[in-house]
C-alpha cells in the first residue's frame, strides 16, 4: 500500500490574520504556513513573570514599554508573524500598516528556552529577528538551569554574546537603563521540579 504524503496548506498573511482572530490557540506564521505554538510550563511562565515584573519597575519614567506572550510581532523581510515571550518597544511603538494588534519595532526580545524550541530560538528565529532594523538585544533564558545568553548588537553586521550562570551577577541592558540580578530572574524556580515535568504532554 502506498502512503500519500499529507498536503501542506499555505495561507496568505490576510488569511492567517483572519483565522488567528478566532483561533483558540496561538499560531506562528512562517512563509505561508501556520504553526501551532505550544503552551508554557509553570517554570516558563514564572521566568516571564519575574522579568516583566522587574521591567515594570525598571522602565518607569523611561520612554519604553514591555509586552508579553500574546502580543504579535510582524517580521516583513522573512514573512513571519510570531509571539515573543517578552518584547520591549519604544513607548511610541509602531504597528503594522492596517493593523491595530501587531507590532513591528521591538528593541529587545526575550525567549525562555525549552527542549522543543531551543534550536529554533537560537537559529531561524534569531536570524529572522535580526532583519528588524530597531532590534538591538536578545535574551535566551534556559528554564532547566541557570544559564542566560545575552546578545547585543554592536554594528550592522555584528552581535556580542555574553553568558551568565552566576546567580549573583547583575545583567545590564545596553539599549537603555535596566538591570536585573540573575537570582531575581530565577526567583521561585525549582529546578528539581522542572526536571520532573513531562514535556511529552506539556511544552513551552
Amino acid at each position: 500500500m502506498v502512503m500519500q504524503a499529507t498536503e501542506r496548506r499555505y495561507y496568505t498573511p490576510e488569511e492567517y490574520l483572519e483565522l488567528e482572530i478566532s483561533s483558540e490557540i496561538r499560531n506562528e506564521y512562517i512563509n505561508g504556513e501556520m504553526i501551532p505554538m505550544p503552551g508554557g510550563t509553570p517554570t516558563h511562565n514564572q521566568i516571564i513573570i519575574n522579568l516583566t515584573s522587574a521591567l515594570k519597575v525598571g522602565l518607569r519614567g523611561q520612554d519604553y514599554r514591555a509586552f508579553v506572550t500574546d502580543q504579535r510581532l510582524w517580521i516583513p523581510q522573512k514573512k513571519v508573524y510570531t509571539y515573543p515571550d517578552v518584547m520591549i518597544t519604544p513607548r511610541e511603538f509602531q504597528l503594522q500598516e492596517g493593523r491595530k494588534d501587531t507590532i513591528v519595532n521591538p528593541i529587545v526580545l526575550a525567549e525562555v528556552l525549552s527542549k522543543s524550541t531551543r534550536d529554533y530560538d537560537h537559529g531561524e528565529k534569531f536570524s529572522a529577528y535580526r532583519t528588524i532594523p530597531s532590534f538591538q538585544e536578545y535574551l535566551l533564558i534556559d528554564q532547566y538551569s541557570i544559564h542566560i545568553e545575552h546578545y547585543s548588537k554592536t554594528n550592522a553586521t555584528q552581535w556580542l554574546l555574553s553568558e551568565y550562570e552566576d546567580p549573583n551577577f547583575v545583567l545590564s541592558f545596553t539599549s537603555f537603563e535596566f538591570q536585573i540580578s540573575i537570582k531575581d530572574l530565577y526567583d521561585e524556580v525549582d529546578f528539581d521540579a522542572v526536571k520532573e515535568q513531562d514535556e511529552s504532554s506539556l511544552y513551552s
